[in-house]
């Protein structure tokens, strides 16, 4: 495995030379192209040199061993490390989802239990936010439309991080998110007391850094304009400044009306409309290569149960990787990170095991 190492060394020589060019930054896509590569390459880089740098001290300590017993003595410790060194290694090689550095736009969507579902709906985005504030990531609510009880029918959020580095990227934390998440409960309209069961659905989509990236001819596209609405169905504006738009090829529909501006309902419609596209061809790749590109955490079917939240026992449980804690309160109020990292952890130990087949 360690065989393409060089080959990834010399990319990332050649890398710094080319963001050592001040011309490189008259075209600040290129910039941000070249330096994410170069963030994904540098933890390669030096977990190479610590793993090369132990294999040379230990085979040294290993030949003066017989002569001094100080040099005997480190072995176990030095072998220790560089096997450890050599894990981290491995891990940093296995091919990355080529979208994990890039920031997300989160939609979730109160499923079937009416008001009881929307309320949960809302709770999940506070997770979510709360989720992003403790990474130092920015949450911008892009659109939402509220339950008549204060929760969300749907609500779209855009995340952003400030890290070219992909094991810290956005959507390398929250892609696992997509799905169909349930909770038990006794719902706040249950006067006898009675635990419900009711779900709310998640999606996560890559955002596009450029509109360029995402070349979308306007003969594809179907706009309509019309009054947006409010709980209970009611008119909130007087104009025509809510927008959907149909992705002809697609069929991606995308509907904005949070903006009092329709033109500003248009660009927000566009920011999703160019993920959830590059979502398709991502799945559309996925789809067409080999197990190694795909993830037994991360599907592509939205209707599958992920998660359950049972608030009588205070208890989380992902049905994918088998990640069980009794500390719901904590993670509703944004301790999501064990969660997320039991994901994490069972796709790269899949993607380990497809290398090794």
């Amino acid at each position: 495995m360690f065989e393409s190492v060089q080959g990834l060394l010399d990319e990332h020589a050649e890398l710094q030379k080319q963001l050592s060019d001040p011309a490189v930054y008259q075209d600040q896509a290129l910039a941000r192209k070249l330096g994410r590569r170069s963030a994904q390459l540098n933890g390669i880089v030096e977990a190479y040199n610590r793993w090369k740098t132990l294999g040379d001290d230990l085979e040294a300590a290993r030949e003066m061993a017989a002569e001094d017993p100080e040099f005997a003595a480190e072995v176990p410790d030095l072998d220790a490390a560089h096997e450890e060194a050599q894990e981290k290694l491995r891990r940093l090689l296995i091919p990355r989802d080529p979208n994990d550095a890039r920031n997300v736009i989160l939609e979730v969507k109160g499923g079937e239990g009416g008001d009881e579902a929307a309320l949960f709906a809302g709770d999940l985005l506070r997770m979510y936010t709360r989720y992003a504030e403790s990474k130092g990531w920015k949450t911008e609510i892009l659109s939402s439309t509220e339950s008549d009880l204060g929760g969300y029918k749907d609500v779209q959020v855009a995340i952003k991080g400030s890290s070219n580095d992909p094991a810290e990227g956005v959507f390398a934390h929250l892609k696992f998110e997509g799905g169909v998440h349930r909770v038990q409960r006794v719902p706040v309209t249950e006067s006898q007391g009675r635990i419900h069961t009711s779900a709310a659905g998640v999606l996560v989509f890559p955002e596009v850094d450029e509109p360029e990236e995402i070349e979308i001819s306007q003969n594809d596209l179907k706009i309509d304009v019309y009054r947006s609405s409010g709980p209970g169905g009611q008119s909130v504006n007087t104009t025509d400044s809510a927008v959907r738009i149909t992705h002809l090829p697609t069929g991606i529909v995308v509907a904005m009306q949070n903006e009092k501006s329709q033109l500003q309902n248009r660009e927000a419609a566009m920011r999703v409309l160019r993920s959830r596209i590059l979502a398709h061809q991502q799945e559309q790749i996925d789809a067409e290569n080999a197990d190694l590109r795909r993830s037994q955490v991360r599907t592509m079917d939205r209707s599958e149960r992920i998660r359950t939240y049972n608030y009588p026992e205070n208890r989380i449980a992902d049905h994918r990787t088998g990640y069980k804690a009794y500390n719901l309160d904590a993670v509703m109020n944004g301790d999501l990170g064990p969660v997320i990292t039991s994901c994490i952890e069972m796709d790269e130990q899949h993607r380990l095991d497809a290398i090794g087949e």
